[in-house]
């Protein structure tokens, strides 16, 4: 089971209440003498001085009940709520006053199979389970114990009849106090069952709304990621493009000023597209990269562009099954580009290699270089590469690079299909 409530103060003040007015009604029954019929003696008190009054201690005896009772009744102002240790103490000292009260009381004995109802109820609020059965059988056990005695007692003065009767009384009060017992238990395990499901679900609500502030976070960081990323690839390989025109452009304005007049207008289209690159990655960054077109004509146009940029024409096959969803068509596009972007930037090839297949379910894109190549353990933490990682793991695929210098790079990427075959 669960631990208890925590207890700072008292956790059912209205229990308190019920407390003191159950004392305060008991109380006042055991001062206010009961009436006096006519024709019949008055019973005898059933305490130990009320059966042998010449015991020197009955003296003071009445003054302690009242003292048991008033240090009962302010115990359950502050309920223990740390140590085991602790609340078994404190039970005890609670058994202890009330036997007190039940034995050496006379008219205060009337109220003490209250104080076991009081017992019960407390022994429910610092308790589990198992505590709280146990209190309520020794308190059952103790009031059949105390009243055998009593009756012990009475049966020194009382008539066979009167006997008789009051067995018989005893039976009855002993079953509606045992029902009694079994009543606060299970309406106390039900009190605190709900009180507890209450705090559990206000708890509940509380890692929601951290988890919530969480997962709006952490969308945040992926909007923002996924928008360096939409930009980078973007804007990115056409600036590269552009940059790679123009250098072009500069070297053969002397010399050839005809070829690099052409090389310059390549670049102010390159210009225009990066300005539109640029609008649509701010403005609209869930517009399909593709615009409409098929995925192997928007690889067959990178290829030409990169052709025009570099002189070299890609070799690509591209084996389709079946269409692919719009997600994993721009994913493909993006690592393409990026992966076009990198050779024209760093590779300096002479061959590029681009297969694109569909296999059992699976996704397989391969793009390979001849170019010098790179060192993994030094240069594979730059954007580009994280980019498109993170576009193939998004995906559930797999993302695998391997280069060396001088014996270019190849780039796997894996994609799972099994839902669309």
């Amino acid at each position: 089971m669960s631990r208890p409530i925590q207890i700072k103060k008292h956790p059912f003040p209205s229990l308190l209440y019920l407390e003191w007015t159950l004392l305060a009604i008991t109380a006042l029954t055991a001062v206010i003498p009961p009436p006096l019929r006519r024709f019949r003696p008055k019973p005898p008190e059933l305490s130990i001085c009320g059966a042998f009054p010449d015991l020197s201690v009955c003296s003071i005896l009445p003054e302690l009940s009242i003292f048991s009772l008033i240090i009962f009744a302010l115990m359950g102002l502050r309920l223990p709520s740390n140590k085991q240790t602790t609340k078994v103490i404190y039970t005890v000292i609670e058994i202890l006053l009330i036997l007190i009260i039940g034995f050496f009381g006379e008219r205060f004995a009337r109220l003490f199979p209250f104080l076991y109802i009081i017992l019960v109820t407390r022994s429910c609020l610092i308790f589990q389970l198992p505590g709280r059965l146990f209190v309520t059988s020794l308190s059952f056990t103790l009031f059949l114990i105390t009243t055998q005695l009593k009756y012990q007692l009475f049966n020194f003065q009382a008539s066979p009849q009167a006997q008789e009767r009051y067995r018989f009384l005893i039976l009855n009060s002993s079953l509606v106090f045992g029902l009694s017992l079994v009543f606060v238990l299970l309406m106390m395990n039900a009190v605190l069952s709900e009180r507890q499901s209450r705090e559990k679900l206000a708890l509940a609500n509380e890692k929601l709304r951290q988890y919530a502030m969480q997962i709006e976070n952490q969308a945040t960081l992926e909007e923002r990621n996924r928008i360096a990323r939409e930009i980078h690839d973007s804007l990115g390989h056409s600036l590269t493009a552009l940059n790679l025109q123009l250098e072009t452009a500069l070297k053969l304005w002397q010399s050839n000023p005809g070829k690099a007049e052409t090389f310059l207008a390549t670049a102010k289209e390159l210009g225009s597209k990066a300005l539109k690159d640029v609008r649509q990655s701010v403005s609209t960054m869930r517009s399909n990269p593709l615009q409409e077109q098929s995925l192997e004509r928007a690889i067959a146009s990178l290829s030409e562009n990169f052709h025009r940029s570099n002189g070299i024409l890609p070799i690509y096959k591209i084996n389709l099954e079946y269409s692919l969803p719009p997600e994993i068509n721009t994913a493909i596009y993006r690592i393409t580009q990026e992966s076009l972007t990198n050779i024209s930037k760093y590779g300096y090839a002479t061959e590029v290699k681009l297969e694109l297949t569909t296999t059992r379910g699976n996704l397989r894109l391969i793009i390979q270089d001849n170019g010098r190549g790179f060192d993994l353990g030094q240069n594979t933490t730059g954007f580009g590469l994280h980019s498109m990682r993170d576009r193939t793991l998004a995906l559930g695929g797999e993302f695998n690079i391997s280069s060396t210098l001088g014996s270019g790079c190849k780039i796997t990427v894996d994609i799972p299909l099994t839902r669309l075959a």
